[in-house]
């Protein structure tokens, strides 16, 4: 009763982190890491992993000086970027595939969902690119919006990538599709990771449950050895209490021939004879008794002998069959043995990082 409500815990306690399941849980920061360093080299743009309330979880790759060193250094600049962040977090979540869009400061963003069955644990955002040759004016008047130097503000803008609106899109479309791959590998690994620990925990369970079968079995096979050891003294005793029957019953025969040749010589005594004679009957009768008794013993002996004779088969049986027990428990172990190796490996290949 115990272990089952244990188990339901535990299952409810999955089913709890199920439903509460974090990017970091499927993949690690480190991983997030390296695979967004990469892309934002490989492409061009910057890029950023955020959780589903838009935290970031890892630090920021390929920013321009246009945003970390004016835009986000600016108190209106940065509530823009972050309006902006927030924005293409919620409508890549509320449609389910990348967005495209224009951030506070005038760059082209995007936002990319990293989905599980259909819910959102996180977005990696980016983009800081201009899909075409700049307005100046354009900018100048947003530096004047957001309070920093419009010369400065130019100035970084020069250094910003131009990125075509198509190729940004294409780009947001591959990364989109790469993440839902990896998150879905990574929920693979997160669902047998969380298989293996309890297939460990029942193999460990069931291995010492059977180790206690077998400490049983053996002592069990001991138990049988003994008794059968004793079954076989009863039987070398009841052996030697027959013989000594034989012989005493070979002494009664012999006192009973006695007491004929006293009765004999009595009735030739006559009258003087006659308290001998008594002596002699008496003889004749303790010896009758004596014969029976002897009888009797050998009769029960003789049982006794058939009764130790049949347990001593049983016994022998019963000796064979908790040797085949206590041999099958031990196959038992080595099979369980087997499992707990299998599992660990499992469990080390479930929990080994993604690299």
């Amino acid at each position: 009763m115990t272990n089952h409500i244990e188990r339901n815990d535990e299952k409810n306690t999955d089913n709890n982190r199920m439903d509460n399941l974090t990017l970091t849980d499927i993949i690690s920061v480190e991983f997030l890491q390296k695979f967004q360093d990469a892309f934002s080299k490989a492409i061009g743009v910057a890029s950023l992993t955020t959780d589903s309330n838009g935290t970031p979880i890892t630090d920021a790759s390929n920013f321009t000086d246009f945003c970390m060193k004016l835009s986000r250094q600016s108190k209106e600049g940065l509530r823009r970027c972050k309006e902006s962040d927030a924005y293409g977090g919620m409508e890549s979540a509320r449609t389910g595939k990348p967005a495209v869009y224009y951030c506070g400061s005038g760059l082209m963003d995007f936002g990319a969902p990293i989905m599980i069955n259909g819910k959102q644990i996180g977005s990696i955002l980016g983009g800081q690119v201009l899909p075409e040759a700049p307005d100046h004016e354009k900018y100048v008047k947003i530096a004047g919006e957001i309070g920093v130097n419009p010369e400065e503000f130019l100035k970084a803008l020069e250094d910003v990538k131009i990125v075509p609106e198509e190729q940004l899109k294409a780009a947001a479309d591959l990364l989109f599709i790469v993440t839902s791959e990896i998150s879905r590998m990574g929920y693979q690994r997160f669902i047998l990771n969380n298989i293996v620990k309890h297939l460990y925990d029942s193999v460990t369970e069931m291995m010492a449950t059977v180790e206690e079968l077998t400490a049983t079995a053996t002592n069990v096979t001991e138990y049988q050895a003994q008794l059968n050891k004793e079954i076989q003294n009863v039987n070398t005793v009841s052996g030697k209490i027959d013989q000594l029957s034989g012989t005493i019953k070979g002494l009664a025969n012999q006192t009973k021939m006695l007491g004929l040749n006293a009765s004999i010589e009595a009735a030739r005594a006559g009258e003087a004879g006659k308290g001998f004679a008594v002596v002699a009957k008496e003889i004749n009768r303790m010896s009758d008794g004596s014969k029976q008794a002897v009888d009797n013993i050998q009769q029960f002996t003789s049982q006794i002998s058939d009764s130790v004779t049949a347990t001593l088969s049983m016994s022998a049986s019963t000796l064979d069959i908790t040797k085949q027990q206590e041999e099958a428990m031990k196959n038992i172990v080595e099979f369980v043995n087997e499992i707990v190796e299998m599992t660990e490996t499992l469990n080390h290949l479930a929990n080994v990082n993604q690299s």
